[in-house]
């Protein structure tokens, strides 16, 4: 095989695997009902002057399925914790004890339970669109290569074919999720 239809095909083959690893980092933020340290993962909280993630200020935990504590090294990080997950606007209801941060996970109604699906299906559709612009980036790049044209004609099957692999295995991931999200 050419050397440069190799290196597309590598280059093709990262692009989708980032694509991939975006989805799987997305679909982990939206819950399904069962508390989880990760549901708290995109709040930022104001440390001395700058944002910094939740994870750098406070300990995360889930002691029951329904329950998240926040737990922060210093306590006079309590208040600004509290106002970092109001901001983050994740539908939590923080309370603060005087220790830590106690949450609350409510269990999830049929429709929020619909929303999120539909949130998973965008999440999705948007690692397709990263898929597919891949193989296009790749077939523009084949056909510009200076490769014999059977060459070219199998480097685009192997595209297609990566394609075909990643947009199954995106199929699967929500799949899994959707079944993960309507599970009560």
């Amino acid at each position: 095989m050419n050397e440069d239809i190799k290196f597309i095909i590598d280059t093709t083959k990262e692009a989708m695997d980032a694509a991939l690893k975006h989805l799987e980092k997305q679909l982990v933020n939206i819950r399904a009902g069962k508390a989880s340290p990760s549901m708290l993962g995109s709040v930022m909280v104001d440390y001395y002057g700058s944002q910094t993630p939740l994870s750098q200020v406070a300990n995360v935990n889930t002691p029951d399925g329904r329950t998240i504590s926040v737990q922060p090294w210093e306590k006079s990080m309590l208040q600004e914790i509290e106002r970092g997950i109001m901001y983050a606007n994740l539908g939590f209801n923080p309370m603060n004890n005087g220790d830590l941060i106690i949450i609350n996970v409510p269990p999830l109604t049929e429709e929020r339970r619909k929303d999120l699906a539909k949130q998973a299906k965008a999440e999705t559709e948007h690692a397709k669109v990263g898929i597919r612009s891949a193989r296009k980036e790749a077939n523009n790049d084949i056909k510009k290569s200076e490769a014999s044209e059977d060459l070219q004609k199998n480097a685009e099957i192997d595209v297609q074919s990566l394609t075909d692999f990643y947009v199954k295995k995106i199929e699967s991931i929500l799949d899994a999720k959707e079944k993960e999200i309507m599970t009560i």
